[in-house]
Protein backbone atom coordinates (compact mmCIF):
# COMPACT_ATOMS: atom_id res chain seq x y z
CA UNK A 1 0.00 0.00 0.00
CA UNK A 2 0.74 3.90 -0.39
CA UNK A 3 2.46 5.25 2.54
CA UNK A 4 -1.07 6.82 3.74
CA UNK A 5 -2.90 3.56 3.39
CA UNK A 6 -5.17 4.26 0.06
CA UNK A 7 -6.28 1.32 -1.96
CA UNK A 8 -7.87 0.97 -5.75
CA UNK A 9 -9.98 -2.02 -5.83
CA UNK A 10 -9.58 -4.35 -8.94
CA UNK A 11 -12.33 -6.19 -11.00
CA UNK A 12 -13.10 -9.53 -12.40
CA UNK A 13 -15.05 -8.07 -15.70
CA UNK A 14 -16.43 -11.12 -16.29
CA UNK A 15 -18.45 -10.88 -12.94
CA UNK A 16 -17.67 -7.04 -11.61
CA UNK A 17 -16.89 -8.69 -8.72
CA UNK A 18 -13.92 -7.22 -6.93
CA UNK A 19 -10.56 -9.56 -6.45
CA UNK A 20 -7.74 -7.80 -5.28
CA UNK A 21 -7.24 -4.20 -3.97
CA UNK A 22 -3.74 -2.10 -4.77
CA UNK A 23 -2.31 0.56 -3.19
CA UNK A 24 -2.92 3.77 -4.89
CA UNK A 25 0.38 5.29 -5.88
CA UNK A 26 0.91 8.89 -5.82
CA UNK A 27 3.84 11.15 -6.88
CA UNK A 28 5.84 10.45 -3.45
CA UNK A 29 5.39 6.77 -4.13
CA UNK A 30 6.85 7.32 -7.90
CA UNK A 31 9.43 9.24 -6.62
CA UNK A 32 10.97 6.50 -4.35
CA UNK A 33 10.45 4.23 -7.51
CA UNK A 34 12.53 6.21 -9.55
CA UNK A 35 15.32 6.63 -7.14
CA UNK A 36 15.57 2.59 -6.18
CA UNK A 37 15.59 2.50 -10.00
CA UNK A 38 18.20 4.74 -10.23
CA UNK A 39 20.59 3.70 -7.67
CA UNK A 40 20.18 0.06 -9.74
CA UNK A 41 20.85 1.84 -13.08
CA UNK A 42 23.86 2.42 -11.85
CA UNK A 43 25.10 -0.90 -11.14
CA UNK A 44 23.34 -2.66 -14.33
CA UNK A 45 25.36 -0.46 -16.69
CA UNK A 46 28.73 -1.79 -15.71
CA UNK A 47 27.07 -5.27 -16.29
CA UNK A 48 28.68 -7.36 -18.65
CA UNK A 49 26.07 -7.81 -22.09
CA UNK A 50 26.57 -11.39 -21.54
CA UNK A 51 25.12 -11.32 -17.97
CA UNK A 52 22.59 -9.06 -19.33
CA UNK A 53 21.22 -12.16 -21.74
CA UNK A 54 21.96 -14.71 -19.45
CA UNK A 55 19.47 -13.21 -16.63
CA UNK A 56 16.94 -11.85 -19.81
CA UNK A 57 16.77 -15.97 -20.01
CA UNK A 58 16.68 -16.45 -16.57
CA UNK A 59 13.56 -14.32 -16.73
CA UNK A 60 12.09 -16.11 -19.80
CA UNK A 61 12.54 -19.29 -18.04
CA UNK A 62 10.70 -17.93 -15.29
CA UNK A 63 7.89 -16.67 -16.49
CA UNK A 64 7.20 -19.98 -18.77
CA UNK A 65 7.44 -22.01 -15.46
CA UNK A 66 4.83 -19.25 -14.33
CA UNK A 67 2.93 -19.79 -17.43
CA UNK A 68 -0.31 -21.13 -16.26
CA UNK A 69 -0.80 -19.19 -13.19
CA UNK A 70 -0.06 -15.92 -14.77
CA UNK A 71 -2.28 -16.59 -17.47
CA UNK A 72 -5.13 -17.22 -15.11
CA UNK A 73 -4.57 -14.23 -13.36
CA UNK A 74 -4.09 -12.43 -16.93
CA UNK A 75 -7.85 -13.68 -17.69
CA UNK A 76 -9.19 -13.00 -14.19
CA UNK A 77 -7.96 -9.65 -14.48
CA UNK A 78 -8.43 -8.69 -17.82
CA UNK A 79 -11.69 -10.80 -18.57
CA UNK A 80 -9.97 -12.01 -21.90
CA UNK A 81 -10.25 -15.83 -23.19
CA UNK A 82 -7.53 -18.10 -21.07
CA UNK A 83 -6.27 -19.47 -24.46
CA UNK A 84 -5.66 -15.59 -25.84
CA UNK A 85 -3.84 -14.98 -22.27
CA UNK A 86 -1.85 -18.37 -22.77
CA UNK A 87 -0.72 -17.20 -25.88
CA UNK A 88 0.21 -13.14 -24.51
CA UNK A 89 2.56 -15.09 -21.57
CA UNK A 90 4.24 -17.06 -24.31
CA UNK A 91 4.34 -13.62 -26.07
CA UNK A 92 6.32 -12.46 -23.04
CA UNK A 93 8.93 -15.09 -23.08
CA UNK A 94 9.30 -14.54 -26.97
CA UNK A 95 10.04 -10.94 -26.33
CA UNK A 96 12.38 -11.56 -23.19
CA UNK A 97 14.17 -14.32 -25.64
CA UNK A 98 14.83 -12.32 -28.24
CA UNK A 99 15.68 -9.40 -26.51
CA UNK A 100 18.36 -11.55 -24.61
CA UNK A 101 19.93 -12.31 -28.00
CA UNK A 102 20.34 -8.46 -28.77
CA UNK A 103 21.85 -7.69 -25.12
CA UNK A 104 25.64 -8.28 -26.51
CA UNK A 105 25.07 -6.22 -30.28
CA UNK A 106 24.37 -3.13 -29.38
CA UNK A 107 27.77 -2.08 -31.36
CA UNK A 108 28.88 1.18 -32.14
CA UNK A 109 31.30 2.06 -34.96
CA UNK A 110 34.15 3.52 -36.42
CA UNK A 111 34.06 6.48 -38.32
CA UNK A 112 36.92 7.32 -40.84
CA UNK A 113 38.08 11.34 -40.58
CA UNK A 114 41.01 11.59 -42.05
CA UNK A 115 44.67 10.87 -40.94
CA UNK A 116 45.65 11.97 -37.50
CA UNK A 117 41.94 11.49 -36.03
CA UNK A 118 40.00 8.72 -34.84
CA UNK A 119 36.17 9.03 -34.31
CA UNK A 120 33.44 6.13 -32.72
CA UNK A 121 30.26 6.17 -31.44
CA UNK A 122 29.10 4.16 -28.05
CA UNK A 123 25.46 3.20 -27.60
CA UNK A 124 24.97 3.50 -23.70
CA UNK A 125 22.02 3.04 -21.46
CA UNK A 126 19.91 5.99 -20.68
CA UNK A 127 19.37 4.92 -17.04
CA UNK A 128 15.35 4.73 -16.03
CA UNK A 129 13.08 3.59 -18.33
CA UNK A 130 9.61 4.51 -17.72
CA UNK A 131 6.75 2.21 -18.98
CA UNK A 132 3.39 3.52 -18.84
CA UNK A 133 1.33 0.01 -19.77
CA UNK A 134 -2.43 -0.08 -21.00
CA UNK A 135 -4.98 -2.33 -19.77
CA UNK A 136 -6.00 -4.47 -22.77
CA UNK A 137 -3.18 -6.43 -22.83
CA UNK A 138 -1.08 -5.51 -19.76
CA UNK A 139 1.45 -8.73 -19.07
CA UNK A 140 2.55 -8.46 -23.28
CA UNK A 141 2.56 -4.73 -23.40
CA UNK A 142 4.87 -4.62 -20.45
CA UNK A 143 7.15 -7.11 -21.81
CA UNK A 144 7.29 -5.74 -25.15
CA UNK A 145 9.31 -2.38 -24.04
CA UNK A 146 10.52 -3.35 -20.47
CA UNK A 147 12.82 -6.31 -22.38
CA UNK A 148 14.48 -3.97 -24.75
CA UNK A 149 15.03 -1.81 -21.76
CA UNK A 150 16.73 -4.63 -19.67
CA UNK A 151 18.50 -5.80 -22.47
CA UNK A 152 20.15 -2.12 -23.13
CA UNK A 153 21.42 -2.06 -19.66
CA UNK A 154 18.68 0.24 -18.22
CA UNK A 155 16.25 -0.44 -15.08
CA UNK A 156 12.43 0.40 -15.07
CA UNK A 157 9.59 1.88 -13.51
CA UNK A 158 6.18 0.48 -14.67
CA UNK A 159 2.54 2.09 -14.01
CA UNK A 160 0.50 -0.51 -14.79
CA UNK A 161 -3.10 0.71 -15.87
CA UNK A 162 -5.15 1.03 -13.01
CA UNK A 163 -8.11 -1.59 -14.16
CA UNK A 164 -5.33 -4.56 -14.70
CA UNK A 165 -2.15 -4.24 -12.44
CA UNK A 166 -1.86 -8.25 -10.89
CA UNK A 167 0.37 -9.16 -13.85
CA UNK A 168 3.19 -6.48 -13.60
CA UNK A 169 3.62 -6.91 -9.59
CA UNK A 170 3.89 -10.59 -10.33
CA UNK A 171 6.50 -10.06 -13.08
CA UNK A 172 8.24 -7.79 -10.87
CA UNK A 173 8.66 -10.42 -7.51
CA UNK A 174 10.25 -12.65 -10.52
CA UNK A 175 12.81 -10.08 -11.97
CA UNK A 176 15.15 -10.57 -8.77
CA UNK A 177 14.97 -14.25 -9.21
CA UNK A 178 16.79 -14.52 -12.62
CA UNK A 179 19.13 -12.24 -11.50
CA UNK A 180 18.95 -8.62 -11.69
CA UNK A 181 19.76 -6.36 -9.01
CA UNK A 182 17.22 -4.76 -6.41
CA UNK A 183 15.54 -2.36 -7.96
CA UNK A 184 15.93 -3.35 -11.79
CA UNK A 185 12.29 -3.18 -12.32
CA UNK A 186 9.79 -1.11 -9.43
CA UNK A 187 5.80 -1.33 -9.96
CA UNK A 188 4.15 1.57 -9.22
CA UNK A 189 0.29 0.75 -9.07
CA UNK A 190 -2.39 3.58 -9.33
CA UNK A 191 -4.58 5.53 -11.20
CA UNK A 192 -3.22 7.34 -14.46
CA UNK A 193 -3.64 10.88 -13.47
CA UNK A 194 -1.81 10.30 -10.69
CA UNK A 195 1.02 7.94 -10.16
CA UNK A 196 1.18 7.95 -14.14
CA UNK A 197 1.32 11.71 -14.88
CA UNK A 198 3.97 11.88 -11.81
CA UNK A 199 5.63 9.39 -14.00
CA UNK A 200 5.80 11.00 -17.18
CA UNK A 201 6.82 14.14 -15.61
CA UNK A 202 9.52 12.89 -13.16
CA UNK A 203 12.83 14.64 -14.18
CA UNK A 204 14.59 11.24 -12.79
CA UNK A 205 13.42 9.06 -16.20
CA UNK A 206 15.79 8.83 -19.29
CA UNK A 207 12.64 7.57 -21.79
CA UNK A 208 9.18 6.76 -21.82
CA UNK A 209 7.46 4.31 -23.38
CA UNK A 210 3.20 4.78 -23.45
CA UNK A 211 1.26 3.09 -24.97
CA UNK A 212 -2.99 4.39 -24.77
CA UNK A 213 -5.42 6.82 -26.11
CA UNK A 214 -5.04 9.51 -27.77
CA UNK A 215 -6.16 12.10 -25.72
CA UNK A 216 -3.52 10.50 -22.92
CA UNK A 217 -0.59 10.53 -25.11
CA UNK A 218 -1.12 14.26 -25.05
CA UNK A 219 -1.34 14.58 -21.83
CA UNK A 220 1.74 12.10 -21.19
CA UNK A 221 4.16 14.33 -23.81
CA UNK A 222 3.06 17.22 -22.62
CA UNK A 223 4.22 16.31 -18.89
CA UNK A 224 7.56 14.56 -20.73
CA UNK A 225 8.16 18.30 -22.62
CA UNK A 226 8.97 19.50 -19.27
CA UNK A 227 12.59 18.07 -18.88
CA UNK A 228 12.83 16.86 -22.84
CA UNK A 229 12.35 13.37 -22.21
CA UNK A 230 12.19 11.14 -25.24
CA UNK A 231 8.88 9.44 -25.45
CA UNK A 232 7.25 6.35 -28.03
CA UNK A 233 4.18 6.07 -28.04
CA UNK A 234 1.35 4.24 -29.65
CA UNK A 235 -1.93 5.78 -29.23
CA UNK A 236 -4.52 3.50 -31.01
CA UNK A 237 -6.38 3.11 -34.55
CA UNK A 238 -8.98 2.31 -36.78
CA UNK A 239 -6.98 0.01 -39.09
CA UNK A 240 -8.76 -1.38 -42.55
CA UNK A 241 -9.09 -4.30 -44.02
CA UNK A 242 -9.44 -4.10 -47.55
CA UNK A 243 -10.60 -6.85 -49.82
CA UNK A 244 -10.79 -7.32 -53.47
CA UNK A 245 -12.79 -9.03 -55.52
CA UNK A 246 -10.57 -11.94 -56.11
CA UNK A 247 -9.67 -12.98 -52.46
CA UNK A 248 -11.31 -16.36 -51.60
CA UNK A 249 -14.53 -15.44 -49.12
CA UNK A 250 -14.31 -17.76 -46.61
CA UNK A 251 -10.52 -17.19 -45.72
CA UNK A 252 -10.85 -13.59 -45.52
CA UNK A 253 -14.10 -13.80 -43.24
CA UNK A 254 -12.33 -15.56 -41.19
CA UNK A 255 -9.46 -13.11 -41.23
CA UNK A 256 -11.79 -10.09 -41.04
CA UNK A 257 -13.80 -11.82 -37.90
CA UNK A 258 -10.07 -12.91 -36.34
CA UNK A 259 -9.31 -8.77 -36.54
CA UNK A 260 -12.05 -6.91 -35.01
CA UNK A 261 -13.18 -9.80 -32.52
CA UNK A 262 -10.29 -10.77 -30.99
CA UNK A 263 -9.83 -9.68 -27.44
CA UNK A 264 -13.04 -8.21 -27.91
CA UNK A 265 -12.01 -5.79 -30.66
CA UNK A 266 -9.85 -4.09 -27.40
CA UNK A 267 -6.08 -4.07 -29.40
CA UNK A 268 -4.69 -1.03 -30.78
CA UNK A 269 -4.17 -2.51 -34.27
CA UNK A 270 -7.88 -4.54 -34.39
CA UNK A 271 -9.12 -4.36 -37.80
CA UNK A 272 -12.41 -2.25 -37.39
CA UNK A 273 -13.25 -0.73 -40.85
CA UNK A 274 -13.67 -3.45 -43.77
CA UNK A 275 -13.19 -2.04 -47.18
CA UNK A 276 -14.55 -4.25 -49.11
CA UNK A 277 -15.05 -4.16 -53.45
CA UNK A 278 -18.50 -3.53 -54.16
CA UNK A 279 -19.67 -6.80 -56.51
CA UNK A 280 -18.93 -9.12 -52.86
CA UNK A 281 -19.62 -6.64 -50.12
CA UNK A 282 -23.00 -8.56 -49.64
CA UNK A 283 -21.66 -12.10 -49.61
CA UNK A 284 -18.43 -11.07 -47.53
CA UNK A 285 -20.66 -9.65 -44.86
CA UNK A 286 -23.12 -12.42 -44.80
CA UNK A 287 -20.24 -14.67 -44.09
CA UNK A 288 -18.89 -12.64 -41.56
CA UNK A 289 -22.07 -12.57 -39.41
CA UNK A 290 -22.61 -16.54 -39.96
CA UNK A 291 -18.99 -16.55 -38.27
CA UNK A 292 -19.60 -13.99 -35.66
CA UNK A 293 -23.09 -15.63 -34.75
CA UNK A 294 -21.35 -19.03 -34.11
CA UNK A 295 -18.77 -17.41 -31.60
CA UNK A 296 -18.97 -18.11 -28.05
CA UNK A 297 -19.11 -15.24 -25.07
CA UNK A 298 -18.41 -16.02 -21.77
CA UNK A 299 -16.41 -15.84 -18.78
CA UNK A 300 -12.92 -15.34 -19.89
CA UNK A 301 -11.81 -18.27 -17.53
CA UNK A 302 -14.11 -20.53 -19.26
CA UNK A 303 -12.06 -20.13 -22.57
CA UNK A 304 -14.92 -18.82 -24.73
CA UNK A 305 -14.63 -16.99 -28.27
CA UNK A 306 -15.10 -13.77 -26.86
CA UNK A 307 -14.91 -12.67 -22.90
CA UNK A 308 -15.94 -9.38 -21.86
CA UNK A 309 -15.30 -5.69 -22.13
CA UNK A 310 -12.82 -4.81 -19.46
CA UNK A 311 -14.73 -2.33 -17.37
CA UNK A 312 -18.32 -1.36 -16.84
CA UNK A 313 -16.99 2.14 -17.76
CA UNK A 314 -15.59 0.68 -21.21
CA UNK A 315 -18.80 -1.27 -21.29
CA UNK A 316 -20.85 2.01 -21.58
CA UNK A 317 -18.68 3.98 -23.85
CA UNK A 318 -18.70 0.87 -26.85
CA UNK A 319 -22.47 0.35 -26.23
CA UNK A 320 -23.01 3.89 -26.63
CA UNK A 321 -21.21 3.43 -29.84
CA UNK A 322 -23.76 1.09 -30.98
CA UNK A 323 -26.03 3.27 -30.64
CA UNK A 324 -24.64 5.83 -32.28
CA UNK A 325 -24.31 4.14 -35.36
CA UNK A 326 -27.96 3.09 -35.18
CA UNK A 327 -28.37 6.72 -34.94
CA UNK A 328 -26.50 7.98 -37.47
CA UNK A 329 -28.34 5.54 -40.18
CA UNK A 330 -25.97 2.38 -40.01
CA UNK A 331 -27.45 -1.01 -40.57
CA UNK A 332 -26.79 -3.82 -37.92
CA UNK A 333 -26.52 -6.79 -39.79
CA UNK A 334 -26.13 -8.95 -36.91
CA UNK A 335 -29.46 -10.89 -35.11
CA UNK A 336 -29.80 -10.04 -31.71
CA UNK A 337 -28.28 -12.64 -29.04
CA UNK A 338 -28.36 -13.31 -25.45
CA UNK A 339 -25.44 -12.49 -23.27
CA UNK A 340 -24.31 -13.62 -20.05
CA UNK A 341 -26.25 -12.47 -17.05
CA UNK A 342 -23.34 -10.80 -15.32
CA UNK A 343 -20.33 -8.90 -16.24
CA UNK A 344 -19.57 -6.68 -19.54
CA UNK A 345 -20.27 -8.45 -22.17
CA UNK A 346 -21.19 -7.04 -25.66
CA UNK A 347 -22.00 -9.03 -28.97
CA UNK A 348 -19.88 -8.75 -31.79
CA UNK A 349 -21.51 -6.13 -34.37
CA UNK A 350 -21.47 -5.65 -38.01
CA UNK A 351 -22.51 -2.12 -39.48
CA UNK A 352 -23.68 -1.82 -43.05
CA UNK A 353 -25.11 1.50 -44.66
CA UNK A 354 -21.68 2.93 -43.13
CA UNK A 355 -20.46 6.57 -44.90
CA UNK A 356 -16.96 7.54 -44.11
CA UNK A 357 -18.48 10.91 -42.64
CA UNK A 358 -20.16 8.69 -39.58
CA UNK A 359 -18.33 7.89 -35.82
CA UNK A 360 -18.28 4.73 -36.21
CA UNK A 361 -16.30 4.74 -39.49
CA UNK A 362 -14.07 7.64 -38.44
CA UNK A 363 -13.43 7.12 -34.49
CA UNK A 364 -11.88 4.33 -32.49
CA UNK A 365 -14.46 2.62 -30.31
CA UNK A 366 -11.88 -0.29 -29.32
CA UNK A 367 -14.36 -2.57 -28.93
CA UNK A 368 -16.35 -5.65 -31.63
CA UNK A 369 -17.68 -3.30 -33.73
CA UNK A 370 -17.15 -3.46 -37.37
CA UNK A 371 -18.19 -0.71 -39.76
CA UNK A 372 -18.45 -1.66 -43.65
CA UNK A 373 -17.31 0.41 -46.26
CA UNK A 374 -17.70 -0.72 -49.79
CA UNK A 375 -15.34 0.98 -52.93
CA UNK A 376 -15.09 0.78 -56.82
CA UNK A 377 -11.64 0.16 -57.49
CA UNK A 378 -7.94 0.25 -56.57
CA UNK A 379 -7.33 3.96 -56.34
CA UNK A 380 -10.66 4.43 -54.42
CA UNK A 381 -9.78 1.57 -51.38
CA UNK A 382 -6.45 3.46 -50.87
CA UNK A 383 -8.55 6.75 -50.52
CA UNK A 384 -11.05 5.18 -47.81
CA UNK A 385 -7.68 3.77 -46.11
CA UNK A 386 -6.38 6.80 -45.58
CA UNK A 387 -9.60 8.90 -44.82
CA UNK A 388 -8.68 8.54 -40.99
CA UNK A 389 -6.59 10.51 -38.32
CA UNK A 390 -5.12 7.29 -37.94
CA UNK A 391 -2.05 4.73 -38.95
CA UNK A 392 -1.55 1.93 -37.36
CA UNK A 393 -2.35 -1.23 -39.30
CA UNK A 394 -3.88 -1.66 -42.72
CA UNK A 395 -4.53 -5.39 -43.65
CA UNK A 396 -4.89 -6.29 -47.55
CA UNK A 397 -6.50 -9.57 -48.81
CA UNK A 398 -6.28 -10.18 -52.69
CA UNK A 399 -4.65 -13.08 -54.83
CA UNK A 400 -2.82 -10.34 -56.87
CA UNK A 401 0.17 -9.87 -55.29
CA UNK A 402 1.07 -7.21 -57.78
CA UNK A 403 -1.89 -5.19 -56.47
CA UNK A 404 -1.20 -6.45 -52.38
CA UNK A 405 2.53 -4.62 -53.24
CA UNK A 406 0.96 -1.53 -54.97
CA UNK A 407 -1.47 -0.79 -52.27
CA UNK A 408 0.90 -1.72 -49.26
CA UNK A 409 3.43 0.88 -51.14
CA UNK A 410 0.47 3.30 -51.32
CA UNK A 411 -1.14 3.48 -48.28
CA UNK A 412 -0.20 5.04 -44.76
CA UNK A 413 0.17 3.13 -42.31
CA UNK A 414 3.34 2.03 -40.01
CA UNK A 415 2.08 -2.19 -40.17
CA UNK A 416 0.63 -3.79 -43.31
CA UNK A 417 -0.23 -7.17 -43.37
CA UNK A 418 -0.99 -8.92 -46.64
CA UNK A 419 -3.60 -12.08 -46.68
CA UNK A 420 -3.29 -12.77 -42.88
CA UNK A 421 -4.27 -10.30 -39.92
CA UNK A 422 -2.18 -10.02 -36.48
CA UNK A 423 0.76 -11.29 -38.51
CA UNK A 424 4.40 -10.74 -37.17
CA UNK A 425 6.31 -11.27 -34.19
CA UNK A 426 8.78 -10.06 -31.53
CA UNK A 427 11.85 -9.09 -34.41
CA UNK A 428 8.89 -7.51 -36.29
CA UNK A 429 9.13 -3.51 -35.85
CA UNK A 430 5.54 -2.09 -34.72
CA UNK A 431 4.05 1.42 -34.35
CA UNK A 432 2.05 3.97 -36.36
CA UNK A 433 1.81 7.47 -38.03
CA UNK A 434 -0.60 10.41 -38.06
CA UNK A 435 -2.39 10.13 -34.49
CA UNK A 436 -1.13 6.44 -34.49
CA UNK A 437 1.90 7.36 -32.15
CA UNK A 438 5.78 7.70 -32.51
CA UNK A 439 8.71 5.85 -32.48
CA UNK A 440 8.67 1.97 -33.18
CA UNK A 441 8.16 -0.87 -30.37
CA UNK A 442 9.63 -4.94 -31.87
CA UNK A 443 12.64 -5.63 -33.61
CA UNK A 444 16.10 -4.38 -33.13
CA UNK A 445 15.45 -0.52 -34.00
CA UNK A 446 13.13 -0.88 -30.58
CA UNK A 447 16.68 -0.91 -28.56
CA UNK A 448 17.54 2.38 -30.19
CA UNK A 449 14.97 3.95 -27.64
CA UNK A 450 16.52 2.80 -24.45
CA UNK A 451 20.10 3.78 -25.48
CA UNK A 452 21.67 7.08 -26.26
CA UNK A 453 24.80 7.39 -28.47
CA UNK A 454 27.69 9.28 -27.44
CA UNK A 455 30.38 9.89 -30.09
CA UNK A 456 34.12 10.08 -29.33
CA UNK A 457 36.59 11.74 -31.16
CA UNK A 458 40.33 11.63 -30.84
CA UNK A 459 43.82 13.10 -31.80
CA UNK A 460 46.03 10.50 -32.81
CA UNK A 461 49.84 11.56 -32.72
CA UNK A 462 51.30 10.86 -36.15
CA UNK A 463 54.16 8.17 -36.62
CA UNK A 464 57.86 9.53 -36.04
CA UNK A 465 59.76 8.08 -38.53
CA UNK A 466 62.93 6.69 -36.40
CA UNK A 467 60.82 5.68 -33.61
CA UNK A 468 59.37 1.39 -33.22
Amino acid sequence: MTGDGRTIPVEDPSTGATIAEVARGDAGDVDRAVTAARAAARRTRTVPPADRARHLRALAAALDADREELARLETLDTGKPLSLARGEVAGCVGYLDYYAGAADKLHGETIPIGPGSLAWTVREPVGVTAHIVPWNAPLSMLCRSVAPALAAGNTAVVKPAEQTPLTALRFAGLVGAAGFPDGTVEVVTGLGAEAGHALAAHPGIGSLTFTGSVATGRAVLRAAAEHITPVVTELGGKSPQIVFADADLDTVAAQVVTGFTTNSGQYCDAGTRLLVERAVQDELVERIVARTAALSIGAGIDDPDLGPLVSAEHHRRVAGYVEIGRQEGARVADAPRELPGAGYFLAPTTFTDVTPDMRIAREEIFGPVLAVLPFDDESHAVALADDTDYGLGTGIHTRDIDRALRVADRVDAGYVMINEYFAGGPGVPFGGTKHSGTGRERGLVALESYVKLKTVVARVSPHQEGTP
